[in-house]
């Protein structure tokens, strides 16, 4: 789980570069993350949309976000993309600052959200380049100041970012059922799932089990085989292709456990 982390050197300002070939896997989004598309196609995913990014766009992923990508480098090229990470201290100062509080009526919904770009924001990640394409380090002031440069330009770019940026609660209690059988995919820990349900890990437990009648590890476990099974045998995809999809993490720990729960290897399944 994890990527598009920052760096130790740039821990605010991240670069990703990868070359020939896809790069596939997840990540929770602690922060809030605006994002430029140098080179190549990223695919996101937040279990209810998929979105397609390309050389020139732009795109802010919430906090605490499950989200599952596809980095996709260019023919003959590498994927190239520029990540600002907006931290909760900066954007408390910067509120507190300027007056900025999240209102009640916030119109952007989604994990993901596409922005129009224009002049400036391309200008700002120009400016960020020289820096972070040849190894440079950003100074703590340079990068305090670039980070409030880059909330200024959410602002006037989209000025109902407020409403995101500025809200500084955390997940409140939700549908722990509905939760799961749309997330049960992502390869997260059961604290995370706790936290993103607004539960205390004991209390997370608690309530899964009185719903599920079964641990949340079972439960995880043979929710992400019967997903397998179906892909294998009604859509025809390979195992190959499929346990990092559904939440596993190596193939081989995969394959026993579905030939466990199936009585088959899944390459038997498949052919």
């Amino acid at each position: 789980m994890a990527d598009l982390k920052p760096n130790k050197q740039l821990p605010s300002i991240a670069y990703s570069c990868y070359f020939t070939r896809n790069r596939e896997g997840e990540q929770f989004t602690s922060e809030h993350v605006l994002s430029y598309q140098l080179s190549g196609t990223l695919t996101l995913n937040d279990g209810d949309h998929e979105y397609v990014f390309r050389p020139g766009d732009f795109r802010f992923i919430r906090r605490n976000q499950l989200v599952k990508f596809i980095k996709q480098p260019p023919a003959g090229g590498t994927f190239e993309s520029v990540s600002i990470y907006l931290d909760e201290a900066t954007l408390r100062d910067f509120g507190m600052e300027f007056g900025y509080k999240a209102g009640h009526d916030n119109t952007l919904h989604g994990a993901v959200i596409p922005l129009a770009g224009g002049p400036l924001l391309k200008s700002y990640m120009d400016s960020l380049l020289p820096y972070i394409q040849h190894d440079n380090l950003v100074n703590d002031a340079l990068q305090a100041l670039k980070l409030r440069e880059a909330i200024m330009l959410l602002l006037q770019s989209k000025p109902e970012m407020k409403d995101i940026l500025f809200d500084f609660s955390e997940p409140g209690k939700i549908d722990l059922e509905a939760f799961m059988n749309k997330n049960f995919h992502f390869n997260v820990q059961l604290n995370r799932f706790a936290y993103l349900t607004g539960r205390s890990l004991a209390t997370f437990k608690r309530d899964f089990e009185n719903i599920f009648h079964t641990s949340p590890s079972k439960w995880l476990q043979q929710r992400r085989l019967r997903e397998a099974h179906y892909l294998i045998k009604e859509k025809g995809r390979m195992p190959s292709d499929v346990y990092l999809e559904i939440g596993f993490e190596d193939l081989s720990h995969f394959s026993f456990a579905f030939k466990k729960m199936y009585g088959v290897p899944p390459s038997r399944l498949a052919g």
